[in-house]
This record gives C-alpha cells, structure tokens and sequence, in this order.
C-alpha cells in the first residue's frame, strides 16, 4: 500500500517501525475523541434499565 514491502535492511525496519509507531499514534488518539463525544451516551444508553 506504501511500498513498505521493498524496504530492505535497517533502513526498511526504521521504516515499519515509524509506520506501526505513528498508525499506533493516530489510532490511540481517533479512539479517545471518539470515548469523549459519544462515551457518556453510549454508557447511558447500554446502562439504562426499564
């Protein structure tokens, strides 16, 4: 998808590394803002008792 896959040697490894580094980044932070806008409805809504 990025060309990682004709990455060779260290510089191919730095290379995976950063990627899996920064997507690890990117998805820690979608996912918090995604907690802090629906969290407390969804909590509400999975914890309502009728």
């Amino acid at each position: 998808m990025f060309g990682l896959e004709n990455a060779s040697g260290i510089d191919g490894a730095m290379l995976v590394v950063g990627a899996v580094l920064i997507e690890a980044i990117v998805l820690y932070l979608g996912y918090g803002l995604l907690e802090r806008v629906f969290g407390k409805a969804i909590i509400n809504a999975v914890s309502r008792q009728e």
